[in-house]
């Protein structure tokens, strides 16, 4: 099995899920979803995808999400590392200028403290992160996030994971199959026109 990504220092993110129950969503409120709206470059209509909020496992999280999609600061950036049909990572701003050998290393400035509690399973999103040697209370990177495409156990306990992609995984794996330069970042630009919640 490849473990590149695995030890990949751009890659490592924070949000991860945790065999421990979570407790169920506020009754009559139910959970707040993203739709994502993503468009790769031959393609003339963007493809969707939806993004259930888990509020209720990485509260901090979520909201720190929730306000960086009210500022529209996710439109216009790229997927800047694809792992084929395992993972795909997004949220770095300087992935809107194609700087692909300074792509993972961007962010809002700060950091999320970890809420790790849920398990990596096919379609969870987490926060990224810097790994644990330079990182050792895991605190997540302020924007950036992986989307898990497979259940990858061996992230479990690692990562802060605050949502689950309910519409369009078929979407993000087709994405994961682009082809990627010696830094993963896909060939063939892929951007996120928007994020809303609903």
């Amino acid at each position: 099995m490849n473990h590149r990504f695995l030890f990949s220092a751009l890659l490592i993110v924070s949000v991860f899920f945790s065999g421990c129950a979570t407790p169920p969503p506020t009754a009559g409120t139910g959970p707040q979803a993203a739709v994502m709206l993503v468009k790769i470059r031959k393609e003339k209509k963007p493809q969707r995808i939806v993004i259930e909020l888990r509020e209720d496992a990485a509260p901090q999280t979520v909201a720190n999400f929730k306000e960086l999609i009210r500022r529209h600061y996710y439109d216009g950036m790229s997927f800047h590392r694809l792992f084929a049909h395992r993972l795909v990572q997004t949220g770095d701003p300087k992935s809107r200028h194609g700087e692909s050998d300074h792509s993972g290393t961007g962010g809002p400035g700060y950091t999320i403290p970890s809420e790790i509690r849920l398990k990596a399973d096919a379609g969870s999103v987490a926060a990224a992160r810097l790994p644990d040697e330079i990182n050792p209370t895991r605190a997540s990177n302020g924007s950036q996030f992986f989307i898990a495409l497979t259940p990858m156990p061996e992230l479990n306990g690692q990562y802060t994971v605050f949502g689950k992609v309910t519409e369009g995984l078929d979407v993000l794996d087709a994405i994961s199959g682009i082809p990627v330069d010696s830094n993963d970042f896909p060939v063939e630009k892929v951007v996120i026109q928007s994020i809303r919640i609903e």
